[in-house]
């Protein structure tokens, strides 16, 4: 069964003052994460390294691409705008940090472990995207 993106009614977090960055690159159709002077790639947004502690924080723009580590196939909706079925998972970014979202675009019966999976943004509004994933070789 194919994978869909949603756009009505789906819920999501607020921009803070330290995630504002990151909303608004997926608003421009851009996954940000933070990245230390230590080297150490940030995610979710932060005040402070999550290994060193220092506050030397800089944001990047990702590739988009990485694998799928986990992830479930939901056939019981939480709230009443997810159809079913939908996939929430955790991706392995090529740059080294880990984000939970969503895989569309592909059958449940095509998800696997290790699968090269890149960003697309589902727009819910003018002012409001979600990053999900889909197979890397999809169109």
């Amino acid at each position: 069964m194919l994978l869909p993106q949603r756009n009505a009614g789906i819920p999501h977090g607020a921009p803070t003052s330290v995630s504002h960055a990151f909303w608004e690159g997926c608003r421009k159709g851009q996954l940000l994460f933070q990245r230390c002077t230590c080297g150490t790639a940030n995610f979710p947004p932060t005040e402070h390294c999550r290994q060193c502690l220092g506050k030397g924080l800089t944001w990047e723009r990702s590739k988009g691409l990485g694998t799928l580590d986990t992830w479930t196939v939901v056939y019981r909706p939480v709230v009443q705008a997810f159809t079913v079925p939908y996939a929430p998972a955790i991706v392995r970014l090529d740059e080294d940090f880990s984000i939970m979202s969503n895989v569309v675009g592909c059958d449940t019966e095509a998800l696997t472990a290790e699968m090269r999976l890149r960003v697309v943004f589902n727009h819910l509004d003018s002012e409001f995207s979600l990053p999900y994933f889909q197979p890397e070789s999809w169109p």
